[in-house]
């Protein structure tokens, strides 16, 4: 690792996408990601790449698409709104299988709402957001050097798996700045593409690339081969964290910025005698639901606290894992208003006192 540099989130992200190989950048600004898109105008041509200001998130998506297909390493880059205006271009990609790597830095909602901080598009990226049956892998950082080692990392499941890989973070990771420690030399895995749109050359027939089955049949068989790559990537690709999980009495499920507060909230509980531990899903789909149900199975667990800035999305992901076996409890900031420790740790305190 290089010595450490003080860095905002957004330009960690823009960084790390070059250093992953990225060579094709296409975005509209709306705050607050729009350092993505400054950091990508200095930088990405030095880099030999391509950079374009499109004229809006419908246009940036269908670019993606064109490059992806033509076997490039692309980003695009947004905020709530504006991704909600890619979700058509999201389910081509997927029907496609294009690998392809989209940022959204979360805003409040729903509507404009406003540039602070948010959790409210869980449902939108981790349940499809756009029509038909596919996924994206969706990740969540929660610190900037997350940022910039999830962001490389997101490059490669793009490519080994063909489909769209989500950077979910929010206003205060995007602005926020850190120290990050860049490697030397990245673990880029860039497979080959004989599917890509690169020429005929030596092959008998040129390549095709659609998302469009007229035949039902042929349409269900494309159907069933998407949802056997999306059992491989559950079974394979779940990343999460835990913290002081053990012989812990109440477990806090949080990710991204409200997970670095509960952290915190957890040594606070310790030092009025209850035990608290954390599980943080790095990856929100796949969702690590074997864990926390595992957690769930513990005689010690006495019950969980889903903490997000939301009105509550991925407590509903985490009452399937318990499936029942302890209580869940829900507690959510909106409108860009982040949870204070005090109020976190009366809640732990509630809760205990509640099971007794």
């Amino acid at each position: 690792m290089s010595k450490r540099v003080l860095m905002k989130g957004n330009e960690v992200i823009a960084e790390a996408a070059i250093r992953a190989g990225c060579r094709y950048y296409f975005g509209y600004p709306i705050t607050p990601q729009t350092e993505i898109m400054h950091y990508m105008a200095l930088t990405m041509n030095k880099a030999g790449g391509t950079f374009v200001q499109a004229e809006s998130e419908v246009a940036a998506i269908n670019m993606v698409y064109g490059a992806s297909a033509a076997g490039g390493r692309v980003l695009t880059s947004s905020s709530s709104p504006g991704i909600s205006l890619k979700q058509e271009g999201f389910s081509y990609i997927a029907g496609a299988e294009l690998p392809a790597v989209v940022v959204n830095i979360v805003r409040g909602g729903p509507g404009l709402g406003g540039i602070l901080p948010a959790q409210g598009d869980y449902f939108q990226a981790t349940k499809g957001g756009g029509h038909g049956d596919y996924r994206n892998i969706v990740i969540a950082p929660a610190s900037i050097q997350e940022l910039y080692e999830m962001t490389v990392e997101a490059f490669n499941l793009a490519d080994k798996y063909r489909m769209l890989v989500m950077i979910l973070g929010d206003g205060t990771l995007g602005q926020m700045m850190e120290p990050v420690s860049f490697r030397e030399k990245e673990p880029i895995v860039i497979p080959e593409k004989p599917w890509a749109l690169t020429g005929r050359k030596d092959r008998e027939e040129h390549n095709t690339i659609q998302s469009i089955y007229i035949n039902p049949d042929d349409l269900e068989a494309k159907n069933i081969e998407l949802q056997d790559k999306y059992k491989v990537v559950s079974r394979d690709e779940v990343r999460y964290e835990e913290l002081n999980t053990e012989g812990a009495e109440i477990i806090i499920v949080a990710f991204g910025t409200c997970s670095r507060i509960c952290r915190n909230v957890i040594r606070q509980a310790s030092g009025i005698g209850i035990k608290v531990g954390m599980i943080r899903p790095i990856t929100l789909w796949p969702f690590p639901t074997e864990v926390i149900a595992a957690a769930a199975a513990k005689p010690e667990t006495r019950a969980f606290l889903d903490v997000e800035l939301n009105a509550g999305q991925m407590v509903e992901d985490v009452r399937l894992a318990v499936n029942g076996k302890k209580p869940v409890h829900f507690y959510g900031r909106m409108g860009g208003n982040l949870p204070g420790q005090q109020e976190l740790l009366d809640q732990i305190i509630k809760i205990h006192e509640e099971g007794k």
